[in-house]
């Protein structure tokens, strides 16, 4: 579990019943270095089932998130970190929205949660986007003052 303090939501996919979300913790890279990796976790809470897997992520990664909104808003499902070394989750631009979670190579559990976004969910997603990028910036040694 990432601590709250500094987490910031990358994603948030929710209806009224259920929610898929990923936090970053953007005080320290967990990694650092040229390309420095930030702790992250997906936090996916139902009536039905609750869980929550780590990963890392880099700004590549956020670079790569971003063009999944892209891919999402053209209607074209995505899968998201690339690589396969962590969990990732696919989403599936159908009504109502499919977010299937993988843990792994750990566990190979997958958990598909349809959820029913508001209108505006695309939008609320890009600005949760940049709002990682500036806590990050913020955070940085030498970064823009807090």
């Amino acid at each position: 579990m990432i601590d709250g303090v500094h987490a910031v939501e990358l994603f948030r996919f929710a209806d009224r019943v259920q929610s898929v979300t990923l936090r970053v913790a953007c005080d320290a890279p967990v990694v650092p270095g040229e390309e420095s990796y930030y702790a992250a976790e997906i936090v996916l809470e139902s009536d039905f089932v609750n869980g929550t897997v780590g990963l890392h992520i880099s700004g590549g990664g956020l670079d790569e998130w971003g063009r999944c909104l892209d891919a999402l808003e053209a209607e074209e499902g995505v899968e998201w970190p690339p690589g396969g070394r962590s969990a990732w989750l696919s989403v599936v631009p159908d009504d109502p929205l499919e977010v299937t979670v993988h843990d792994s190579p750990s566990t190979q559990i997958a958990v598909q949660v349809p959820v029913d976004v508001a209108t505006g969910w695309l939008e609320e997603n890009r600005l949760r986007l940049e709002h990682v990028r500036e806590a990050i910036a913020r955070m940085r040694p030498g970064g823009p003052t807090r």
